[in-house]
């Protein structure tokens, strides 16, 4: 498994020392993919096109914060 380190942050432009907001990756998670979102969060971009990729990538990240709970 070989994981890209801070591409997520890239994605949904977030500087890479911010955390991404838990509601942005819910939303992008409850989302279709191909549909754009907007994001409920102050911080990156205000509109996000949900890919399987990204969704993904935010599956991943959620279950991370899980873990370090």
């Amino acid at each position: 498994l070989h994981l890209k380190k801070g591409v997520l942050h890239k994605q949904l432009g977030i500087e890479p020392n911010e955390k991404i907001p838990l509601g942005l990756l819910n939303k992008i998670i409850s989302a279709k993919v191909g549909e754009t979102i907007k994001n409920p969060t102050s911080t990156g971009k205000k509109r996000i096109k949900v890919t399987r990729l990204i969704e993904e990538r935010a599956i991943l990240a959620r279950n991370l914060k899980k873990i370090r709970r």
